[in-house]
This record gives structure tokens, sequence and C-alpha cells, in this order.
């Protein structure tokens, strides 16, 4: 583990480029260096934030005033002692890069991850949010995830039943101690069929990228081929040079609403079956709906010049708040407040945020 630094500006740490200096940084490569982190910062009484691939986290100006440990344990095992049973069990550390991970399970056909390519971050935070994209999520191939209780000071796994995965939920991200993670992630077990075929894609634009009928299935890299060619698209594969992709992925989750909420939408809007009996509408659409286009916040001349064409809309998709080179958190804060004003003017709807919103507010 390395000696603590101080006044490391977290920007550096996250994909949205923002964010103030840490009182004290703390980089922790091993599962024991974690746990060790995590404790000396709770028995000196410090605030604690997490950190690893920094993808779904917007961070205030003023920085982070505690311990911030950033986990880089990487690596994985697979055990296919069970292979004649259709399936492997991957083992992999929490700061592991997600999409080499996803990669390498193509690769190796190990069937499940292809519809999650190109999401940035570590696999770590996957189950905390259960991630998701076109039509798959990690709740459908978690076996186990193995954390550090800060509350009872002592190591406890929790399987995939246990941990009550919801849309972008679970039960890590409600479990919480002084406002930080309960629950500190040290690795994350998944459970892979074997072959080269994908899991059936449910998602209709993926489906019709593929040439395949919803519901069908297809080799499993070119599954993730064409979910890489849509991600980036949309601004949602990083890419240094390109400014649609430094921002926090989706700002705003798709929000799910009464059945007489959404009967009260245009009939073109899109609509999708939600848990008990609600629906799931789409958040781009009513961004774009209420009157906000891709770039919104550049200056243009509709005198959208929210936060001075520092920060702005994605110009390839609406549902990122992206920093154009210079922005800081207040920027990006100020354009997603007013698409969530706007968009609740229009349709009576409040949009809530994706990230993990440190020491600011939307």
């Amino acid at each position: 583990m390395s000696a603590p630094a101080t006044g490391v500006r977290l920007a550096e740490l996250t994909t949205a480029r923002v964010g103030g200096p840490a009182r004290s940084l703390v980089e922790a490569t091993t599962e024991q260096e974690i746990v060790e982190a995590v404790r000396a910062a709770d028995a000196a009484g410090d605030p604690l934030l997490i950190v690893s691939g920094g993808s779904n986290l917007l961070i205030g100006d003023e920085g982070f005033d505690g311990t911030v440990v950033h986990i880089a344990s990487t690596g994985f095992t697979v055990n296919d002692d069970d292979a004649t049973c259709g399936g492997v069990m991957v083992k992999v550390q929490a700061g592991q890069d997600w999409d080499e991970l996803v990669r390498y399970t193509v690769m190796h056909a190990f069937s499940g991850l292809e519809a999650l390519s190109g999401i940035p971050g570590s696999t770590g935070a996957t189950p905390v949010q259960n991630v998701g994209a076109y039509g798959s999520d990690v709740s459908q191939t978690i076996a186990t995830v193995r954390t550090y209780d800060r509350e009872t000071d002592s190591i406890k796994s929790f399987t995939n039943f246990e941990l009550k995965f919801g849309y972008r939920d679970s039960l890590l991200k409600r479990s919480t101690v002084n406002g930080s993670p309960r629950y500190v992630v040290l690795s994350v077990e998944f459970q892979l069929g074997l072959g080269r075929l994908s899991k059936p894609v449910r998602y209709a634009e993926l489906a019709r990228a593929l040439g395949i009928e919803a519901g069908g299935r297809a080799y499993a890299n070119d599954v993730r081929r064409e979910v890489l060619a849509l991600r980036a698209g949309k601004g949602m594969v990083l890419d240094a040079p390109d400014p649609d992709t430094w921002s926090t992925g989706s700002f705003f989750t798709n929000p799910v609403v009464p059945q007489d909420v959404a009967d009260r939408l245009p009939v073109d809007a899109p609509r999708y079956p939600g848990p008990d009996g609600q629906v799931k509408l789409s958040a781009a659409w009513l961004i774009e709906h209420a009157g906000f286009s891709k770039g919104f916040g550049l200056g243009d001349d509709d005198g959208h010049a929210a936060a001075g064409g520092r920060a702005a809309l994605s110009t390839k998709h609406t549902l990122a708040v992206t920093n154009r080179g210079g922005a800081s958190a207040s920027d990006l804060l100020a354009v997603a407040r007013l698409v969530r004003d706007g968009v609740e003017q229009s349709f009576g709807i409040r949009l809530e945020p994706e990230p993990l919103l440190i020491n600011c507010s939307l």
C-alpha cells in the first residue's frame, strides 16, 4: 500500500475530469491493503470515499476533506471445474478494469457479459449500481460478492439473492455508514455459460444492428462488436481526444412511474415493463422532447450557454453531461439542473441522477 498522498486533484481519477483535492489519498492494490486502508480511516474517524474507475462519480469542486481509498486491485481467476455442467466461475478483483474482463470472457467463449461491453469503470462497482445496458445487467450473472463490512469489521460474502438487486440498485448501494458505503467490495464472482453464442438479445436496437429478431441469439463476439459501435456512436466508450466521452456516462436514470403517469405522455413516448406493474420510461426521450437537443449548453443561438461553453450535453447523446474542457463540477451540475427542471416542467416527471454526487448536489 502506498503512503498517503495529500492534495491530489480527484479530477485525475474520474472520467468526467472534475473534482477538487483529497485531504488524503491511499492507493490499495490488494484485498488486504483495501481492508487496512478502510479500517485505518474508520479508526481515525475520517470521512471515507471509495474510488476505483471513477466513471459513475461526480466530485464537488472543493474536493473531499477526508480519506480517499483508490481501489487498484486487479486480476481474475477462472474455475472451470464445473464446465461439464455448462458453465464457469470467474472471480474478479474489485479494481479490475471492467471492459478488459468482458473482452477476455468473449474471447474465451464464456457467455453472459457481451452486451455489457465498453462500459467504463471497475468490476467492483458493477454490483453496487447493478450496472446494465442493452437489455442486460450484472445481476443476471453475479454469483457472489465478497466485501469488507465496516460496521462489524469483518469479511462478508453475499449471494445473488441476498444482494436484492433492482434497477440500478442493490443492497450494497442502500447500506451506508456515516454517509459512505458500509460494504466495500473486494471481489466479484460471475457464473458464465460456455459457448460462442450470446444470451438472448432482447434490446431492439441491438437486435436490429445484429440483423436478428429480438429474443434471438448471435455470436458473442458479434454482440460485443455491435455494442461497442453503438456505444461509440453515443460517446459512451472512453476516448481521450473526444470530449463527448468526458462524462459520468448517463447522468439520469430512466424513470419508473405508475401506469397513470405514463398514460399522460404522448403516444410515441417509449415505454417498457417495470417492476410491480409500473412503467419504465426513456430519460433520453423526455430530455429531447422537453427541448434539450444534443450539445445543449455549448452557447448556441437559443441562448443555452448555461455553463459558459465549458459543459454541455453530449453532441452524440442527450443523457450524458460532458466536460468540453476546463469545466468544473458546478458547470456540469448547472447543465444537469436545467435539464432536470425542464423535463419536470414539461412532463411532471423529475429525473434522478445516476452518478454518485460527492460534496455537491443537484
